[in-house]
């Protein structure tokens, strides 16, 4: 993805150890960062149209993670929890809910079981087709949570 040139090169928008909060919500806490994070915003918008109110956080690092616990609040408005990452299973994402389970202790706050959604588990494909494959895509994202949502109201979420 192309992007303009920052006219700030080199400097920090935001200090090391702290998310950014891409959009409120307050069905469930989708948190993601890198190339996924495009398409999460993406989903949270469609979501709207289901009347499904996602947040979206932008973990931006990884270590430090998270130094304010702004996740573990996310998640003690919404009480679910998915977490998007291009990384293949067991890789960043693992770390990620490992943090927010251990350090953050997210786990009395949720209502629905979290969800993991990472790369397939094979060998990387290549180019832009294969990325497509490999990685969580827009249908992915948009799925698994609309699942989440069916499991806690199947009335107002009906299967699709």
């Amino acid at each position: 993805i192309k992007e303009k040139l920052p006219s700030n090169l080199g400097e920090y928008c935001l200090p090391l150890g702290k998310i950014e909060l891409m959009k409120s919500g307050s069905d469930i806490s989708l948190v993601s960062y890198g190339s996924t994070l495009r398409i999460v915003e993406q989903v949270a918008l469609q979501l709207e149209s289901y009347e499904i109110s996602a947040e979206v956080i932008d973990v931006q690092t990884l270590l430090p993670f998270d130094l304010s616990h702004e996740i573990r609040e996310s998640i003690a408005k919404t009480n679910r929890l998915l977490i998007v990452d291009e990384d293949m299973p067991g890789g960043a994402s693992a770390y990620i809910f490992q943090q927010l389970l251990e350090v953050q202790d997210v786990y009395p706050l949720l209502d629905s079981p979290p969800k993991l959604l990472s790369a397939k588990d094979h060998r990387p494909a290549y180019a832009e087709d294969g990325a497509y494959f490999s990685k969580p895509s827009a249908e992915d994202i948009f799925e698994c949570v609309y699942e989440m949502m069916h499991e806690v109201d199947p009335e107002k979420y009906p299967l699709l």
